[in-house]
């Protein structure tokens, strides 16, 4: 059995019956299939291991395809392998065994256990009581981080040649409590845009503009400016245009019972809502850049 066997299918695209605009949602966090290999070789119960999944967040931004757009999403759970990650960010004291010479073993998420393959879930609870084998990580790397971007960009160069430009829609949660000494609450959304560059000012402004409309408090960038996904997918110079958005789990859900709640109906409606309203921002707002005439 490999690793992708475990999971069947390790992820999914759901496609609309008729595309209405170049907008693509993505949840890659969302996943809660976890190998019985890899809960008998954590020392944490699932419960706790779940804390670090975006619940939910797949369900919420599902109706999206009957308006006409298609989502992708993950089965595998973060924890297990984050493809919102560089594919090699590793740290080499999680392992038995040699990282390649390629591996980033110095990034800032890697140093908070919070690379390729995690180290720690939540509060920075470690999740392994011994190291894992280097072959072990490469395989879930091969296995599900490769293939799932192979089809996320499939996905995504699709759309953009069908309308001439493309919009992903990179969907996640936040918790509701920030675990640090500052207890301001966080506000309802966090959109990203990596401050302005994975995604022409309109997108950003459209999403802040709907978001607030429909009476959610929005900041942009603060804490969360996007992932490797909105970073590396973002090109609005060829048409390509990138938003991270992180939900807070608040909105929508029991974070300790791990339970959606009566709210979770409005929040799914009004992604739906957001869905249509970026499809309208004219497509000459997103198309490539072109030269001025001479």
């Amino acid at each position: 059995m490999t690793v992708s066997d475990e999971f069947n299918p390790p992820f999914d695209v759901i496609e609309p019956d008729h595309w209405r605009g170049p907008v693509v949602f993505n949840s890659p966090h969302s996943g809660s299939v976890y190998p019985r290999t890899f809960l008998m070789a954590a020392r944490l119960d699932l419960a706790t291991l779940r804390r670090s999944e975006d619940s939910f967040v797949d369900e919420l931004i599902a109706g999206v395809v009957t308006r006409g757009y298609p989502m992708m999403r993950a089965h595998f759970p973060r924890c297990y392998v984050d493809v919102n990650r560089e594919p090699y960010e590793l740290d080499p004291r999680m392992f038995d065994g040699r990282l390649p010479s390629f591996a980033n073993t110095r990034s800032m998420r890697v140093a908070g256990g919070l690379g390729t393959v995690a180290r720690v879930v939540g509060d920075a609870q470690e999740i392994y009581d011994q190291r894992i084998s280097v072959d072990d990580a490469l395989r879930r790397i091969e296995s599900l981080y490769k293939p799932y971007h192979r089809t996320l960009r499939k996905l995504f160069t699709r759309v953009h040649a069908e309308f001439g430009a493309a919009v992903l829609v990179d969907c996640h949660s936040m918790p509701s409590a920030t675990g640090s000494r500052d207890d301001r609450p966080r506000a309802d959304v966090v959109i990203g845009d990596r401050y302005g560059t994975s995604c022409v000012a309109a997108v950003a402004d459209t999403a802040e503009q709907v978001l607030r409309s429909l009476g959610y408090s929005v900041s942009r960038n603060k804490p969360y400016a996007g992932g490797f996904i909105t970073e590396h997918y973002g090109n609005p110079a060829a048409g390509l245009h990138a938003l991270q958005i992180e939900l807070n789990r608040a909105l929508y859900m029991n974070e300790n019972a791990q339970e959606r709640i009566p709210a979770f109906r409005r929040l799914a409606r009004d992604m739906e809502t957001l869905a249509d309203e970026i499809a309208q921002i004219p497509l000459e707002e997103l198309r490539p850049y072109r030269a001025a005439a001479e």
